[in-house]
């Protein structure tokens, strides 16, 4: 059985693999916040394991093993965050921490059980798809906030979870998913963007919205 910093190492790797570039281990170093010496020690026990292929380029890919166990894990956490948020109370900006300390250690029951108390949840308290227990997650993409053109309107679908207070400043403005919003003008040469969420409009920094992710709604 993978320990907790193994089962991490997976998962950041899935995540990391759909930005459309190579992942290297300097940039998985970067993200988990280890020195690239950590990161090579883990990747060739996870090569014997034969749960990551390393390749000579340096770009690190998950076998069909590693995929599995890396999206078992984000089923885990993302679950635990639906339940903490909706069963629990707990505020939106605080669910990702609590979930990243309870997802190696639950049961396959227990995950079944809050799976069922919520009804089958397809996504958790930030819009992110909670993978099927069968190994399925949505592969939708999503542009960004600050891709719309003054005047289009769009479906907040999610937004980027890793910063609490950036959480908590997008629940003030609104900024939520299944939330309307519509870009009402973008001041020149980097400036602030105006948005429109409800009847209210708001001046948001471009770092905001580059982490509020939009689609329409079908």
């Amino acid at each position: 059985m993978l320990g907790a910093a193994a089962q991490d190492y997976l998962k950041n790797i899935y995540k990391m693999s759909g930005s459309g570039r190579p992942l290297t281990p300097s940039m998985l170093a970067e993200r988990l916040c280890v020195t690239p010496a950590a990161v090579t020690r883990m990747v060739q026990r996870l090569g014997k394991l034969k749960l990551v292929n390393y390749a000579r380029n340096q770009e690190l890919a998950l076998t069909p093993a590693g995929e599995r166990i890396a999206l078992e894990v984000i089923r885990h956490h993302r679950l635990l965050e639906a339940y903490l948020h909706e069963a629990l109370g707990y505020p939106w900006d605080r669910v990702d921490a609590e979930a990243e300390k309870l997802e190696h250690v639950i049961s396959e029951e227990f995950e079944e059980r809050i799976d069922r108390f919520l009804g089958h949840p397809s996504h958790d308290p930030h819009g992110d798809p909670i993978p099927t227990k069968q190994g399925y997650m949505d592969p939708a993409r999503h542009g960004t906030l600050s891709e719309l053109a003054p005047g289009e309107r769009s479906l907040i679908r999610r937004v980027t979870d890793r910063d609490p207070e950036m959480l908590r400043f997008m629940a003030a403005l609104g900024l939520v998913p299944a939330t309307w919003v519509e870009m009402v003008g973008k001041a020149p040469y980097g400036g602030p963007l105006t948005v429109r969420v409800g009847d209210v409009e708001h001046a948001i920094g471009r770092e905001l919205a580059d982490n509020v992710f939009v689609a329409a709604a079908e």
